[in-house]
């Protein structure tokens, strides 16, 4: 596991000692000769400890000059801080085994954010401006966002009106699944108390996957994403344990941002986000019981009021129901635009003033429309029928793209790029929720395949052009 906390960055050698070159950086600490190598595109000193012991495995670390350093031959302290991030044995294991202890420890203020996507740049850069600021370590999972996070200058940028504002001091990990040969250097199996997840929602389980060892029965995760049915899939693949399944929150995001570069973002819409917490195995809807909802334990409390404090934000917390119709509109809204946008190479505005676009638009928020207002779990809310009606999300889904007009909807840019989409998240929920009532969904089902249909071809050209490697792979 890679560890980075900004500032002035110092470095220690744990290691046997042997002749390391030594190059300019401002204290870079590697364990063996192996790491000279991988650390001299980003350059810097090396300081060696002469009669140091050899560690229990090999790390790369970099640390905030503020914090001490950890290195072979300390205190106690150190040692067993170094044996608890590390481990001297099978490290999955020894997480697992501390999952199942009672936890007597105070909850921790860290707050971990897997994908740094639009969304997840704009939470790690709010929660960095708000006064007494949570450490916020930032999730990796491919090489690459590391050359680049070194690139950008080891910080987030968003860009509002024409301005950047800046942020930094986040330290950053690299994560790999506990089944997968991550060499033990970049390994770590410290527990996360607070995860917020912002990848997208296709990728969701299998990035789950990655770090499900260090997760435990009082962590929270909060997931920020779009789509619907992602809870079931999580449930079926990642936490199959009710005893030893975490927290769960989820967040509706109507922010509106594209992307500048890896780690810059421009917002161009301020919205809101509205969070509720899940009780334990509440599928397909959201009807928090009334003992559920009455009480949010002490991991989930401090995440939502970490969140709700951060003005730049806008987040509140929402009971259920609430967040079951937001839930609801912003997937309306994107089972329309987007599949629409990828079907014909547009941006959002290209689907205005066509007539013929107007036609199919208008039988798919029909069938869409018909769906959600037969739901069971929606029957017992008032004016259910005029919120979703055809007529309002209509005119809905036209202001959003009049305000879009100029941007590529995630979908398109997904395609274009030959990566998955969440087809089956927007018009696949649809799909499957019309099923159980008995109504066919064929706009959907038909809309869904052409867009699989397409990013296959796409994702085969790319293939075609490109030689494939796993850039998740850390040699």
């Amino acid at each position: 596991m890679l560890f980075y906390r900004p500032s002035t960055i110092h470095a220690t050698i744990i290691t046997h000692p042997q002749a390391i070159p030594s190059f300019e950086m401002p204290r870079i600490a590697c364990s063996t000769k192996r790491h000279h190598t991988s650390l001299a595109s980003i350059g810097g000193d090396v300081e060696y400890l002469e009669n140091s012991p050899a560690p229990p495995s090999q790390h790369l670390l970099f640390r905030d000059a503020s914090t001490p350093a950890i290195v072979a031959g300390g205190t106690t302290q150190h040692h067993s801080s170094l044996s608890r991030a590390f481990g001297t044995t099978a490290g999955v294991d020894d997480a697992k085994d501390r999952n199942e202890e009672k936890r007597t420890a105070p909850i921790s203020r860290r707050i971990h954010i897997l994908g740094l996507g639009n969304v997840g740049k704009l939470v790690a850069h709010s929660l960095a401006g708000i006064p007494n600021r949570p450490p916020v370590t930032l999730l990796f999972h491919r090489r690459g966002q590391v050359n680049d996070w070194f690139k950008e200058g080891r910080s987030i940028k968003i860009l509002q009106h024409g301005v950047h504002e800046q942020s930094t001091g986040f330290d950053i990990e690299i994560v790999r699944h506990p089944d997968h040969e991550l060499p033990s250097r970049l390994r770590n199996n410290d527990l996360i108390d607070h995860l917020i997840v912002s990848v997208n929602a296709s990728a969701t389980a299998d990035a789950l996957l990655n770090i499900v060892h260090r997760l435990h029965k009082d962590s929270t995760v909060l997931f920020l994403q779009n789509g619907m049915g992602i809870l079931n899939e999580v449930y079926e693949r990642v936490f199959r344990d009710p005893n030893t399944c975490p927290k769960l929150m989820l967040g509706i995001v109507t922010h509106r941002l594209t992307t500048e570069s890896s780690f810059s973002s421009s917002l161009y819409g301020i919205g809101t986000i509205g969070i509720g917490y899940i009780a334990e195995l509440q599928l397909p809807g959201l009807g928090a019981t009334k003992e559920a909802s009455q009480f949010i334990p002490p991991s989930a409390r401090y995440l939502l009021r970490t969140v709700t404090r951060t003005p730049f934000l806008a987040a509140m917390g929402l009971i259920a129901p609430d967040l079951y119709q937001l839930q609801l509109e912003k997937l309306f809204i994107s089972a329309v635009i987007d599949p629409l946008t990828v079907m014909f190479d547009c941006k959002n505005g290209g689907l205005l003033d066509n007539f013929a676009i107007t036609r199919v638009m208008r039988l798919l928020i029909a069938e869409i429309s018909l769906v959600i207002r037969s739901l069971p779990e929606l029957q017992d809310i008032p004016n259910i029928n005029m919120r979703f009606s055809p007529a309002k999300l209509e005119y809905q889904i036209i202001s959003i793209a009049k305000t879009t007009a100029t941007n590529e909807s995630t979908m398109l840019r997904d395609v274009k790029g030959g990566r998955p989409t969440d087809a089956d998240y927007l018009n696949g929920y649809i799909i499957r929720r019309g099923e159980e009532l008995g109504i066919k969904c064929v706009m959907n089902y038909m809309l869904m395949q052409m867009v699989k249909g397409k990013q296959q071809i796409e994702s085969r050209k790319l293939g075609g052009r490109l030689p494939w490697r796993d850039q998740s792979d850390f040699p």
